[in-house]
C-alpha cells in the first residue's frame, strides 16, 4: 500500500532501429546520468535514471521521477524537452515499464506474421515494429509483418499517429472487434486447380499479442483516479469478452505459434480465470508455457491456483455458492475449477454500461491517454452495492475482527469452501508494484500445439449464441428492461456499416451449417467460409475500385506504368528495388493520386488475399508513404517528389538527383532551411546544386573525407529531401524533424548551433507532416513547393476527415 500511494516513475525505450540510437545511449550515459545525480529523492532509488536490467541491450530506461515531476521541476526542464522531442520523431517511446514486457515474451523473429489484437494507443505495436526492423540489415525490408487492430476508429487514429514515427512498410492497421477479427481463407473462393501454393491461402499469425481491455486496477499509481472509480463489477463484466478475444486469437494462431495474453489488472477473474478457460476449451491443443528462464532479471510472481469471486457483498468460493438469480451474471469459468451446473454454463443477463477500460500504454507525449480509454462494453450489474470503496466499511468493526458491515446495514459474507485449479496456472506471471517499483501487470504465454478440436469450439459458439438469443427474448418480452441484447452491444462495438452488422447477426446461427463429420478444420474457419460466401455475393454488386467498408477509401494497387517509369528514371532507381506490385494508393481515381505508399512483400500478399476473399479486412492505414504529387508553377520532369518518411528505405537505390554536402553546409541547410547557391561554404557544392534538374533532390551528409561511392552504398547515411529551385536549395523537412536532426548532427560532430541570423531567409516547412486539411499544394515566390497534404494515412478515412 505504501508503494501504491507513490507516483509511478516514468520510463522510456530507445528505438534500436533508429540510426541515432547509439548517440542517444551515449547522451544518456555520459550527459544526463551525471547531470541528474543530485535530483534523486526516492529512498528506493539510488540513481536518477538507469537502464532497466531486464530489458535487452540497455534500450529501456527507468526514471526516478513521475510524469508530473518531469513537467514541474525546473532542474529537469532540459531533460524533459529532450524526451519530448526524441519521442515525437520516433527515436524513443515513452511507455510504462511493465507495458514493455508482453512483446518480449513473444520472441519475435524476422519472418513472423504478428497480430496485435487490441493495439491502440500503439506503444506495444511500435515495440513489435522495432523488433522486426532491428533484426534486419539497414536498407533492407524484413519479411515480417505486423497487423495492428482496434475496434474504435478514433483510437485507430491515435494508433496510426504513434506508429507513423516508425516509418515502416510492414504494417497494416485494421478496425475490427477483436473477438470477431475476420479470417481470410481462399478455400471457399477458389477451386484447388486455381490455387497458387506459393501464396498464402489464409490469414494466420506466428505471434499474437492479446493485451485485452481490463479494469486496470494495476494502474493506480499512474492513474490515481482509479482509487475512486474502480469497482468489482468491472472485472466480472469484462471476463466473457476477454475469453472471447483470447479464443479468437488462438483460432488465428498458427500451429507452433505463440500468443501472449496480458492485462494491466491483478484481478484473477480477468487473468488466471481467463487462461484456465482457454486451456479447458482447447484441451491438448494449447499449452501454457513455463517461461521462468526467460528475462531472468524481471522479478515476477507465479499465477494463482485458488481465488474467490466477489459479488453482491460476498466472497464466493465455488460456483455452487452463487445465488440462483445471479447465475446468469457470475459464470463457472470465473472460478478456479470452472465447474458449474449444466443449465447455467455461460455468462448472460448483460447490460451496456460505459466503464473506463484502462490501457497500460502512454500516448506519444508520454502521458496516458486521458488516463484511460472509455469503451462501450458488455458488463454485468454485479457492481451494484459493491463499489468496494474503503470508506463504506466501518473501520472499528474491521479492526475488531467482526464481520464487516456496510453503512447501508448489509454485511459481507465469505464462503467457507475454496475452489482449486488443477491446471498449471503457476506458469502465469504476476508483476506487482512493490517488487521493482513499477505498475501491476499479468502475463501468460500460450503455445498452439495442434489445430483446435472442432467440437469444443462449436460448443463454445453455441453457448454464446444461446445467451444472445436468451437476452434478446427477455428484451422483446419486456423482461429485464435494463438488459441490452448482445446484438445491440455488437452494433455499438463494431462501428461499421449496417450490412456488416446484419451479417454478424445472421452468423450467430452459423453452427447449424457446420456438418458433424468435418473434424480436420477449426470451427472458426468454417464460420469464416460462410461469412466469405456472404461477402462475395455482396461484393459482386460493387465496383472494383469501391471499398466494401463505408467511410473508408479502398486500397488500390498503383499500376500507372508511365508514372512509375517517370519516377524511376528521374531518380535513377535501381532495378533491384521493385516498384511494380508494391505501390498502393487510397484514391479510387488513379489519375488524381496525391500520395503513393510502398508495402513490403508480406503486406502485398495479405492485400492480394484480402481482395480475393472480398475485402474482409477493414484497413484504415498501411504501408510507407514514399512518393507525393508535387504541383508547382515551374515545370519539373517528375510530378512526384520523395517523401521524407520513405527516404531511408529508398536511399541506397537512388543514383540521380543526389548531392553530397559537408557537415557545415548540411548544418546550414537545416539551420536556415533555404540557401542560395552562391551562399554555400563549399562553392563546388553550390555549383553542383545549381546544375541539378529542377525539382526534388536528396542531400547526403559527407562525413570528413569519405569517398562518395562508399557513402552511396551506406544505407545508414544521413540524408534529407530538398527542392532545387531557380536560385536556391530548400530543405523539405518539418521544423521539428529539422531541429532534432540539427541537434543530432551537432552532437555527433561537436558543432555549435548558431542563432538564426535575422538577415538570412527562413523557409517555411512544407507542413506535410503536421497539417491534415487535405488542401492543394502551392508554390512560394522562390519556386519551392509548399504542400498542405496530410501525411497521416487516417486522413484517407472519410468520416475522420
Amino acid at each position: 500500500m505504501s508503494m501504491l500511494r507513490k507516483p509511478l516513475p516514468a520510463a522510456f525505450r530507445i528505438n534500436a532501429s533508429s540510426q541515432f540510437y547509439q548517440d542517444i545511449q551515449s547522451q544518456l550515459e555520459n550527459d544526463f546520468r551525471k547531470s541528474l545525480e543530485t535530483e534523486v529523492s526516492d529512498e528506493h532509488e539510488k540513481e536518477a535514471i538507469r537502464p532497466l536490467a531486464w530489458y535487452p541491450g540497455n534500450l529501456a530506461w527507468h526514471l526516478n521521477f513521475s510524469r508530473m515531476q518531469l513537467r514541474r521541476n525546473q532542474a529537469l526542464e532540459s531533460f524533459h524537452e529532450f524526451l519530448k522531442q526524441e519521442n515525437e520523431v520516433g527515436n524513443i517511446t515513452r511507455q510504462e515499464a511493465v507495458s514493455m514486457v508482453p512483446p518480449l515474451f513473444l520472441k519475435v523473429q524476422p519472418d513472423h506474421h504478428i497480430l496485435d489484437m487490441c493495439a491502440a494507443p500503439g506503444s506495444k505495436t511500435f515495440q513489435l515494429l522495432e523488433m522486426i526492423h532491428q533484426s534486419t540489415n539497414p536498407g533492407m525490408l524484413p519479411s515480417a509483418m505486423v497487423v495492428a487492430n482496434d475496434l474504435d476508429v478514433q483510437r485507430c487514429n491515435l494508433l496510426i499517429h504513434q506508429t507513423k514515427r516508425m516509418c515502416t512498410a510492414n504494417l497494416i492497421v485494421t478496425n475490427h472487434e477483436a473477438q470477431n477479427f475476420p479470417g481470410c481463407s481462399l478455400a471457399k473462393f477458389c477451386p484447388e486447380t486455381c490455387v497458387d501454393e506459393s501464396k498464402p491461402q489464409k490469414l494466420e499469425f506466428d505471434r499474437i499479442l492479446c493485451d485485452v481491455p481490463c479494469s486496470g486496477d494495476g494502474t493506480v499509481r499512474k492513474a490515481p483516479d482509479m482509487w475512486r472509480t474502480w469497482n468489482i463489477g468491472m472485472g466480472n463484466g469484462l471476463h466473457r469478452l476477454q475469453v472471447e478475444i483470447a479464443m479468437r486469437g488462438i483460432g488465428l494462431l498458427k500451429v507452433g505459434g505463440r500468443m501472449v495474453y496480458s492485462t494491466c489488472s491483478l484481478n484473477p477473474v480477468e487473468n488466471e480465470a481467463v487462461v484456465a478457460e482457454i486451456l479447458r476449451r482447447c484441451g491438448d491443443s494449447v499449452e501454457l508455457l513455463d517461461v521462468s528462464n526467460e528475462l531472468p532479471e524481471l522479478v515476477r510472481r507465479p499465477g494463482l491456483s485458488t481465488w474467490k469471486v466477489r459479488d453482491k457483498g460476498s466472497w464466493l468460493g465455488t460456483y455452487e455458492d452463487v445465488l440462483h438469480y445471479r447465475k446468469k451474471v457470475i459464470s463457472p469459468s470465473m472460478f478456479p475449477s470452472g465447474k458449474g451446473t449444466t443449465d447455467s454454463c455461460t455468462v448472460g443477463g448483460s447490460v451496456e454500461v460505459s466503464i473506463d477500460v484502462v490501457d497500460a500504454d502512454m500516448n506519444d507525449s508520454g502521458d496516458m491517454v486521458e488516463g484511460k480509454q472509455e469503451k462501450k462494453i458488455a458488463t454485468d450489474d454485479s457492481n451494484n452495492g459493491d463499489n468496494a470503496n474503503v470508506e463504506e466499511i466501518k473501520p472499528d468493526e474491521t479492526e475488531s475482527g467482526k464481520v464487516p458491515r456496510r453503512s447501508d446495514g448489509t454485511s459481507d459474507s465469505t464462503s467457507i469452501r475454496t475452489d482449486h485449479s488443477s491446471l498449471p496456472l503457476h506458469r502465469c506471471m504476476r508483476i506487482v508494484p512493490h517488487d521493482q517499483n513499477s505498475g501491476g501487470f499479468f502475463i501468460a504465454v500460450l503455445q498452439k500445439l495442434s489445430p483446435l478440436n472442432e467440437s469444443q469450439v462449436v460448443e463454445a459458439i453455441k453457448g454464446d449464441n444461446s445467451i444472445s438469443k436468451d437476452g434478446a427474448s427477455k428484451h422483446s418480452n419486456g423482461q429485464g428492461s435494463d438488459k441490452v441484447p448482445s446484438e445491440e452491444i455488437s452494433i455499438h462495438q463494431q462501428g461499421v456499416d449496417d450490412s456488416h452488422v446484419l451479417d454478424e447477426q445472421q452468423n450467430r446461427d452459423m453452427d447449424n451449417e457446420i456438418s458433424k463429420d468435418r473434424s480436420s478444420e477449426e470451427a472458426k474457419v468454417i464460420v469464416d467460409e460462410v461469412q466469405n460466401d456472404q461477402a462475395s455475393r455482396r461484393d459482386k454488386r460493387k465496383s472494383q475500385n469501391q471499398s466494401r467498408w463505408r467511410g473508408v477509401d479502398p486500397v488500390i494497387f498503383f499500376k500507372d506504368e508511365a508514372t512509375i517509369r517517370s519516377i524511376a528514371s528521374y531518380y535513377g532507381i535501381k532495378d533491384s528495388f521493385k516498384l511494380e506490385g508494391h505501390l498502393v494508393t487510397r484514391n479510387p481515381d488513379t489519375s488524381h493520386v496525391k500520395r503513393i505508399y510502398y508495402v513490403s512483400k508480406s503486406v502485398q500478399e495479405v492485400l492480394e488475399l484480402n481482395v480475393k476473399v472480398g475485402e474482409r479486412l477493414k484497413i484504415t492505414s498501411l504501408g510507407l508513404k514514399i512518393f507525393e504529387r508535387q504541383s508547382t508553377k515551374e515545370d519539373s520532369p517528375c510530378t512526384f517528389r520523395l517523401s521524407s518518411e520513405g527516404l531511408p528505405l529508398l536511399l541506397p537505390y537512388i543514383t540521380k538527383q543526389i548531392l553530397y554536402a559537408s557537415a557545415i553546409d548540411f548544418q546550414h541547410l537545416l539551420q536556415y532551411r533555404i540557401i542560395k547557391f552562391p551562399d554555400f561554404v563549399d562553392a563546388k557544392f553550390g555549383e553542383e546544386a545549381s546544375a541539378l534538374l529542377r525539382g526534388c533532390c536528396v542531400v547526403i551528409l559527407r562525413e570528413g573525407h569519405q569517398d562518395i561511392e562508399s557513402i552511396a552504398a551506406d544505407p545508414s547515411a544521413i540524408a534529407v529531401v530538398c527542392w532545387k529551385g531557380k536560385t536556391n536549395l530548400a530543405v523539405m523537412l518539418t521544423p521539428l524533424d529539422g531541429k532534432e536532426l540539427l541537434e543530432r548532427i551537432s552532437y555527433r560532430f561537436g558543432l555549435k548551433i548558431p542563432k538564426v541570423d535575422d538577415g538570412k531567409p527562413n523557409l517555411k516547412s512544407d507542413g506535410s507532416d503536421e497539417q491534415a486539411d487535405g488542401g492543394d499544394e502551392t508554390v512560394d515566390p522562390e519556386g519551392v513547393p509548399e504542400s498542405k497534404a496530410s501525411d497521416m494515412e487516417i486522413s484517407d478515412v472519410k468520416d475522420v476527415e
